[in-house]
């Protein structure tokens, strides 16, 4: 010490200390009504960058505080030195910290309110996280009097080495930015690859892409594998798509009657089924005269991927009981028989499983 510490220097600390900390409390409060007022506004980035200053302007006001106290006791120019580059140090930690979070919460944030951007992809939220906290870290050296120019050097000497040693980690890293830079696949869009795995893109993080199939299960894929996949995206370039569905009627139909049934439930179906498009036009295709029917196609609009299994369960038992309702026939197969029985071969019509002990031979058209 230079001179002897006084009653007067504990007072004027404690004061200076009492106002650090009586202002952090201020600042959470004032941070805190804050807070409620930016959850009733649309943009969530406030909410982001409000949470991340009620963790460091509390801890600057003490720190302030500290510094003070540190200023008025008379301490040699040593203890005031290091004191000074502890709480530097721990104030700029707090703001790095502080700036990872705003600056993480800012770019989920956008990319989350922009379709067409990565939106619950955690890899650009990584790496921005990672790029701050490194920047913080070298000044917190540089405050300490630490030189980082070597440092730098020898890990751009080094980073050949793990370059190489980490192939693979840093092969997927960029086929996770190529994946969500190309906008080919995107989290919450449903694909499905050619070796069969299918379901909703959950996330594309650093080095895997994890997709939730329809039985809610996860399945976990490296992103390079991903990139050089055959792939469907069903959500693009747009997420309405239309499904077929086949439907047979009987030869003695009156196909004007059928087509005029079919139009009234599927208006029916698309207006009172969750999932379906009203506005889309139904299609209607006859197509085949097959064996014992006459084949057509409906063509229906649906809204989502995972909504046609609805929309076709709805649509089928629909028609099926306005068919009955109409009259309108919509047959078996049926299978011609020849049973041979005492050396003369009878020819059957049969509709149903046919009983071996019945015949010994026959033959199928």
């Amino acid at each position: 010490m230079n001179r002897a510490l006084t009653a007067d220097d504990l007072v004027f600390a404690g004061i200076a200390l009492a106002s650090g900390l009586l202002a952090a409390f201020a600042l959470r409060m004032l941070l805190r009504w804050l807070g409620r007022h930016a959850d009733r506004t649309r943009w969530s980035g406030d909410d982001v960058i409000v949470h991340a200053l009620r963790a460091v302007l509390p801890w600057a006001a003490v720190v302030g505080g500290v510094a003070g106290a540190a200023a008025v006791l008379p301490l040699t120019k040593t203890v005031q030195h290091h004191t000074n580059q502890v709480l530097t140090v721990l104030l700029i930690s707090v703001a790095t910290v502080s700036a990872a979070r705003v600056v993480a919460g800012l770019v989920r944030t956008v990319t989350q309110s922009r379709s067409g951007v990565a939106g619950s992809a955690t890899i650009f939220v990584n790496i921005t996280r990672i790029l701050v906290l490194a920047i913080g870290f070298l000044v917190v050296l540089q405050t300490l009097g630490i030189s980082i120019a070597p440092m730098l050097t020898a890990l751009g000497v080094g980073g050949l080495a793990v370059a190489l040693a980490l192939q693979d980690t840093l092969a997927n890293l960029f086929a996770g930015i190529h994946i969500l830079a190309s906008k080919t696949v995107q989290p919450g869009d449903y694909i499905q690859l050619s070796s069969g795995e299918e379901g909703y893109v959950e996330d594309i993080n650093w080095r895997q892409t994890t997709i939730r199939n329809l039985s809610n299960n996860l399945v976990v894929l490296p992103n390079g594998q991903l990139a050089q996949a055959n792939m469907t995206n069903f959500m693009r370039p747009e997420q309405q798509l239309t499904i077929l569905v086949q439907v047979g009627v009987a030869y003695d139909s009156d196909l004007e009657h059928v087509e005029r049934v079919t139009n009234e439930v599927i208006a029916e179906t698309m207006t009172e089924v969750e999932g379906a498009v009203p506005d889309h036009e139904p299609i209607i295709r006859f197509h085949t005269f097959g064996d014992s029917r006459i084949g057509f196609t409906v063509i229906l609009g649906v809204g989502e991927f995972s909504d046609q299994y609805r929309i076709k369960h709805e649509f089928i038992k629909r028609l099926h009981k306005r068919y009955r309702a109409e009259g309108i026939r919509i047959p078996a197969p049926a299978r011609t028989v020849a049973l041979q029985q005492g050396g003369a071969v009878i020819p059957q019509q049969r509709t149903g499983e046919l009983e071996p002990g019945d015949m010994t031979s026959a033959r199928f058209d």
